[in-house]
């Protein structure tokens, strides 16, 4: 066994924890969608069909989703960057101008790490580097 350097360490890895990090933050998210939609974790939420609740619900559940798996990653992670700084704006910022105060410190959070999703991609652990590989290899 050869002994792992910095940089073979950063070669081998840095794409694997890439992936811990979209599977990690989408499966928070896809509970988002989950409560809102599903009714699951339960929860005093029903957001009626088609309002803006309804609709991030719709993008949390089927984005989050995508993200887990890693498929269409640079598009999904796109709109739901979009998603989270309009629900940061329209939802959290009129309550204060502090994030801590606001509640909407999560939504800032959720919003750069989806646009760091679309400049990385999703890592080596994911449908869109599976198809990579195969299509490379055809």
């Amino acid at each position: 066994m050869t002994a792992q350097t910095p940089d073979t360490l950063q070669t081998t890895w840095a794409p694997r924890m890439l992936s811990v990090l979209r599977i990690v933050s989408a499966l928070i998210f896809f509970a988002h969608g989950t409560q809102k939609i599903l009714g699951f974790p339960a929860s005093d939420m029903n957001p009626a069909a088609f309002s803006l609740p309804w609709i991030a619900g719709m993008l949390e559940l089927f984005g989050g989703a995508l993200l887990i798996v890693g498929f269409q990653t640079r598009p999904v992670a796109f709109v739901l960057s979009g998603l989270m700084a309009v629900a940061y704006w329209m939802a959290h910022a009129p309550r204060s101008p502090f994030p801590a105060l606001n509640g909407g410190d999560a939504a800032i959070l959720y919003c750069f790490v989806f646009l760091y999703f679309v400049f990385s991609g999703p890592g080596s652990w994911s449908v869109d580097a599976l198809l990579k590989r195969k299509s490379s290899a055809a």
